[in-house]
């Protein structure tokens, strides 16, 4: 598995800052994990969205392709720091 980090440098108020992904070896997102600005916290996996996540349906470009656009900054990060994010994200939606 990999793990990345990708910040979106933008204005816009409903869409999300940071999107944490874990891929498969071809690329595909299993999960993710969405930050907004106002602190909300969004999540997805095969079987479940929440706060309108979504995993994404094609395979996730290479950490430099994702660099080559100036609205995007995207690095890999360790398993462990990936599902810190993950459970903050699961805890806090929880019901």
């Amino acid at each position: 598995m990999t793990y990345i980090k990708v910040q979106w440098i933008h204005d816009f108020q409903d869409e999300p800052i940071l999107l944490y992904s874990e891929l498969d070896s071809k690329r595909n997102e299993i999960r993710k994990v969405e930050v907004y600005k106002n602190g909300k916290l969004g999540y997805a996996c095969e079987n479940k969205s929440v706060n309108g996540t979504f995993v994404s349906k094609t395979e996730i470009p290479l950490l430099e392709d994702i660099n080559a656009d100036i609205q995007f900054e995207a690095w890999e990060l360790d398993k462990e720091y990936f599902e810190s994010i993950w459970n903050k994200a699961v805890s806090e939606n929880c019901i």
